[in-house]
């Protein structure tokens, strides 16, 4: 079906557009054009006082809806994650595990593969957080799963993972340079995280050719006086970007603003989201705002995206377009995916409809 869609708005993740309409056909995005020029063969679907603006991509999240992924690891586990990230407007995300046994990520990789061939939407592929980190910055992590990367290991991961595993949290000071060297070669996304690094520990491992930083502030050595740890490398390295959980809880709104004058277009949201679960590995406790374990500390978020984005233009000033692009085109850009976190002839047509007090209204996966 050839779709024209016409809203108020069209943030298209660079610029903000009026009087016009947002052709799609097969999924994708045909061409931006004049509300007066659409096509005949076009069904036209107004979106009245709405803004239309990029669907939003999570780049870490555990589950959702009641299901964590790596407790429960079946495709129904996945498919309720997906329709978590949708009720926040996330059409696209990066399914996580935590530091956990190699076999338990091994099953982690067969279920994400079962998953697509049956269909399934949403899934990036697989984000591993461990267990390849710091067991002084474990945070939520089980400390008897954390190790030190050994060469054998990571290729066998990488060999089984063809095509799903595409993202690894490691602690740039616990891995020797040849395993960052195999996983970038290898295209995966290397995020520096739960990581006690020095600053030098942590930019040696960014000019090596990390990209990326997993939740900014948290499970990583702080900006000091004496020593600008983890936290010092990134903002003095202008190639690095970094993720935020910004629910201010996990960080306050306060560290956020200024991290992102400092920053710019280097800081981009994730939920960090989990689900309750009290049984498995991992027990998540529900508290009121938040996840922790059963001893209080704090395990994962209850954000979704777009309330990631509405926090920082509430919470933290910044405007709404740069939030969007926090949400969208800055987490495509880590990804090196161009179909994906703007509007533009050849995009992938999933979009977000949002009214004037950011609520959400539609989403919109594939044009439908």
């Amino acid at each position: 079906m050839n779709t024209a869609f016409i809203p108020r708005e069209i943030f298209t993740g660079h610029e903000i557009l009026t009087g016009k309409a947002v052709l799609v056909r097969d999924k994708k995005v045909v061409d931006i054009v004049s509300s007066s020029s659409i096509p005949a063969d076009y069904l036209v679907k107004e979106l009245h006082d709405h803004m239309l603006a990029p669907a939003f991509i999570d780049m870490q999240i555990y589950g959702g809806n009641g299901k964590l992924f790596s407790t429960e690891l079946t495709t129904e586990s996945l498919e309720a994650t997906y329709e978590y990230c949708l009720q926040g407007g996330c059409t696209r995300f990066m399914i996580t595990m935590a530091t956990n046994s190699i076999e338990k990520f091994l099953k982690g990789i067969e279920v994400v593969r079962k998953y697509w061939s049956d269909g399934g939407e949403g899934v990036l592929g697989l984000h591993f957080e461990g267990p390849y980190i710091n067991p002084i910055k474990k945070g939520a992590h089980i400390e008897k799963f954390i190790k030190k990367p050994v060469l054998e290991e990571v290729k066998m991961l990488l060999e089984k993972g063809k095509g799903v595993f595409k993202m690894m949290t490691v602690a740039p000071e616990q891995c020797d340079p040849s395993i960052i060297e195999l996983l970038l070669k290898n295209n995966i996304i290397v995020s520096a995280g739960h990581s006690n690094a020095t600053y030098n520990d942590a930019i040696n491992g960014f000019y090596q050719g990390i990209p990326a930083a997993t939740h900014l502030f948290n499970a990583m050595s702080p900006l000091q006086g004496r020593e600008p740890g983890m936290v010092g490398a990134i903002y003095d390295n202008p190639d690095v970007v970094s993720s935020v959980v910004c629910d201010g809880i996990h960080v306050d709104f306060a560290s956020v603003r200024i991290s992102k004058k400092i920053m710019g277009e280097r800081l981009f949201y994730i939920t960090d989201a989990v689900s309750e679960v009290l049984h498995g590995e991992y027990h998540h406790v529900f508290k009121k705002d938040r996840y922790t374990l059963p001893d209080g500390t704090l395990s994962g978020s209850a954000l979704t995206m777009l309330q990631c984005v509405v926090n920082g233009v509430e919470k933290i000033g910044i405007p709404l377009p740069e939030s969007l692009r926090m949400a969208s085109l800055y987490p495509a850009r880590l990804l090196n995916d161009k179909k994906l976190g703007s509007i533009h002839a050849g995009s992938i047509a999933d979009f977000v409809v949002l009214n004037e007090q950011m609520q959400l209204q539609q989403v919109i996966v594939n044009g439908e």
